[in-house]
């Protein structure tokens, strides 16, 4: 959002932050005459037919400052530890055999002949923008792709209107036949769109699917099952956890998506994350004659907000907690009797998300003694996402089909440890072995949520991207029917890992 402001002189020619006198400039004060007595005195040096000179005190909106550009120094060396870093990071292998070299090369030539398709949808998406739990053009787009391959897909799955599920079982459908789950994203965020890139997710899941579809047409693939879940408003609206508490990973025995970022790891962090609401209730007064009688609900956010920044100094490191007071009263002559705050509490572990949730009640408590004011606490008004847990079997297979097409693939070891967000296919990833790597579509320096990130979102990187992800998360899947040795490898690791976790229960 733009702000035009007019308060200046009226005249167009004149810059809004041009001097008023022009006998005056630095921080010299224009020259005053001496004052004389009287109700309606003026300057000697004023004319007195002319108009009364506006005060400071009366002229409206008034511009200061504008905000500083932040530094990019430190952005910078961490570029170039990183850098350094991935030049001598060792090459990502795989124990494991995976897919025979024809299925492989079947899904390949599959995939490369989709890609047209792949991008016009990738940019459909992209310009339908829709926000979560809306994006009904972008789900029926996805359908009717998949129609035309002639895979029958249901819109509205799981309780939600723009969820979709298709399914494709190859060879026999046996009870233990594997399951492996390929999951799209199609949300956008208000005011910047795609600036996190879903239209790509959703094309790259989308030609993944259909890839398997294709070539098991041509050659029978491993038994088992493939679904393609298209799991809507993960912006925020957790639709993968809505659609988890719906039963939709049950009897799933992996789970795989991508997302486009700056780099390329198997592993990057994605931290969990909770929102917070904080009420407080006073007791309103009149704020100038009898103060005394009232209980400020806005002085209890007031030292809220201010005891969660100093316990800042404290977290963990990696943690993160942000927040704004969405409410601190009416009018400033009456003692504000209800304020409220809501945050943003992350912690990359689940453990410590919990330690973290528990000191903030703390806090919320111990202010409401302190003012006189009664508080409430609400947590996750929407599902809370848990931190993402990598399979390591699994991120290895996408590894060394990406190198193979010449991407340099790292690990979170080698790329800074602070660009961490949250998502939540971290639910997904702990109830079922499973990968969320990250693809380089922009320079490492473009953040994600950002208008320049979305510029990235329709570029030549980006559609290179798909035909990469496309492929990779195909052959993953097929590595993961084919392969029982690999099968059992991702479920000993997640397994070790903590294994399958009472997501719903685990806060209360």
């Amino acid at each position: 959002m733009e702000l035009h402001v007019t308060a200046h002189d009226g005249n167009p020619d004149t810059p809004p932050h041009a001097p008023r006198d022009s006998r005056h400039d630095g921080c010299r004060r224009p020259a005053r005459g001496r004052r004389r007595q009287g109700a309606h005195h003026v300057s000697e040096a004023a004319d007195p037919t002319s108009a009364p000179r506006e005060s400071r005190a009366t002229r409206g909106i008034r511009v200061g400052a504008s905000p500083t550009t932040p530094s990019s120094t430190y952005l910078d060396l961490v570029a170039a530890e990183t850098a350094i870093a991935a030049a001598a990071a060792p090459r990502i292998t795989s124990a494991h055999d995976g897919a025979s070299g024809d299925d492989a090369a079947a899904i390949r030539a599959a995939s490369d002949s989709l890609q047209p398709e792949l991008v016009e949808l990738s940019h459909r998406i992209f310009e339908y923008a829709e926000e979560g739990f809306e994006e009904t053009q972008s789900v029926a787009d996805i359908a009717e792709l998949l129609a035309e391959h002639g895979i029958t897909a249901q819109v509205g799955a799981f309780g939600l209107d723009t969820a979709l599920v298709a399914e494709l079982v190859v060879g026999e459908a046996a009870p233990d036949a594997p399951t492996v789950a390929i999951l799209a994203e199609y949300d956008a965020l208000p005011g910047v769109g795609h600036g996190c890139g879903h239209n790509i997710i959703a094309a790259s899941a989308v030609g993944a699917f259909l890839s398997l579809v294709e070539a098991n047409r041509t050659r029978q693939l491993p038994a088992g099952r493939v679904l393609l879940y298209g799991t809507p408003a993960e912006e925020g609206g957790n639709g993968k956890e809505i659609m988890a508490r719906a039963g939709a990973f049950e009897g799933v025995d992996a789970a795989v998506m991508i997302h486009p970022f700056g780099y390329d790891v198997t592993d990057q962090p994605f931290i969990g994350r909770r929102i917070l609401r904080v009420r407080y209730y006073g007791v309103p007064a009149h704020a100038s004659a009898s103060p005394f009688q009232g209980r400020n609900a806005l002085d209890a956010a007031n030292l809220n907000y201010q005891a969660t920044g100093l316990l800042r100094q404290h977290l963990y490191p990696g943690d993160r907690i942000h927040g704004v007071i969405v409410n601190g009263g009416q009018r400033p002559n009456v003692v504000p009797e209800f304020a409220e705050l809501e945050y943003y509490v992350r912690s990359n572990a689940a453990e410590t998300l919990k330690e973290l949730s528990l000191r903030l009640e703390d806090i919320a408590n111990g202010i409401a003694l302190a003012t006189g004011t009664g508080v409430e606490v609400e947590w996750d008004p929407l599902p809370f996402t848990m931190p993402l847990r990598y399979n390591t079997p699994l991120s290895e297979r996408w590894a060394v089909h990406q190198e193979s097409r010449g991407r340099r693939v790292l690990t979170k070891a080698s790329v800074p440890a602070h660009l961490a967000a949250s998502t939540d296919f971290g639910n997904v990833s702990v109830r079922v072995p499973g990968i969320h790597p990250v693809i380089a579509i922009s320079p490492p320096d473009v953040s994600l949520h950002t208008r320049e990130f979305a510029e990235y979102a329709t570029s030549d990187a980006a559609s290179t991207a798909i035909a990469d992800a496309s492929s990779g998360l195909a052959l993953v899947a097929a590595d993961f029917l084919a392969d029982s040795n690999l099968r059992a490898a991702a479920r000993a690791d997640f397994d070790a890992a903590g294994g399958a976790l009472d997501v719903e229960g685990f806060f209360s």
